[in-house]
């Protein structure tokens, strides 16, 4: 068994996601995983279980817990396949439903592309939001005034929190242990979104992570296609569009995450990977 170690979303290797990827993981066990994803500490790491040719079954597993899906390691485990296999489709089983997975060649680099599951965005009880901004410590004027806090879906469940300017994100601290409980209260499995809005298809991300065990997330790619999703369904997109979400340069490991946004069904998250010695 080889463990791999990938940088996703990013062209460098000091940048983006880093992912644990083990691409012959059948007689792992979950025990076994979720050790191998502690130890490495990062966000999540990929497990890949071989079905047959264009087809394998995948599990994630954040340093603390299990993940219904995750996009950064899938967009590692695409490049990773590809580089050892050659570019294709991949269909894959995951917890949260059948993910196609493509990898292709743009400017002389690999870049892989998953298509997610049927999205769905949701409003907010406003309870659960107050206990949100509190755990956030964010106040009613640190939010954007034209984007509402609600929850989207697109494989994972997302609070997106819009604020109002740069400023805001910069210094976003949140609570740690308010949050984590909340979210674990809430079945908020994955990451909060926190997100301002740069231009019309263009974001900046910051994405607290602490039911995984990780203070901050360097680049979210559920979040991104949760964030698409949640701009399509307030009409503030018109489809087909493509979004980019910037992301990491908080925690010092810029990413660059790429969203198509079609008129329905799953949305397309893309971006490249780097191999990083370990």
């Amino acid at each position: 068994m080889e463990i791999l170690r990938y940088a996703a979303f990013t062209d460098r290797a000091d940048g983006g996601n880093p992912a644990g990827v083990v691409l012959d993981a059948d007689d792992l066990t979950p025990g076994q995983m979720q050790a191998i994803a502690a130890d490495l500490g990062y966000a999540e790491s990929a497990f890949v279980s071989r079905q047959g040719p264009g087809a394998a079954t995948i599990r994630y597993f954040a340093p603390e817990a299990e993940i219904p899906f995750c996009g950064h390691a899938t967009i590692a485990t695409g490049v990773a396949l590809a580089e050892r296999e050659g570019p294709g489709t991949l269909v894959l089983s995951t917890p949260v439903g059948p993910l196609e997975l493509a990898t292709g060649t743009e400017a002389g680099r690999l870049v892989a592309s998953l298509v997610t599951v049927e999205p769905w965005v949701d409003a907010i009880d406003a309870a659960v939001r107050a206990r949100l901004l509190q755990r956030l410590r964010l106040a009613e004027e640190d939010l954007s005034a034209d984007l509402p806090v609600m929850l989207s879906f697109a494989g994972n469940i997302h609070p997106i929190v819009p604020v109002r300017d740069t400023a805001v994100l910069r210094g976003l601290d949140y609570d740690y242990e308010g949050l984590k409980g909340l979210m674990a209260a809430e079945g908020w499995g994955a990451t909060v979104a926190v997100v301002h809005r740069l231009g019309d298809h263009v974001f900046e991300a910051r994405n607290p992570f602490p039911p995984g065990g990780v203070r901050e997330d360097p680049a979210t790619g559920s979040a991104a296609a949760s964030l698409g999703a949640y701009l399509r369904a307030r009409g503030e997109v018109a489809p087909p569009a493509t979004l980019t979400v910037h992301q990491g340069v908080d925690v010092g490991r810029p990413s660059l995450i790429t969203v198509g946004v079609p008129p329905a069904g799953g949305l397309t998250v893309s971006g490249g990977a780097v191999r990083i010695s370990g």
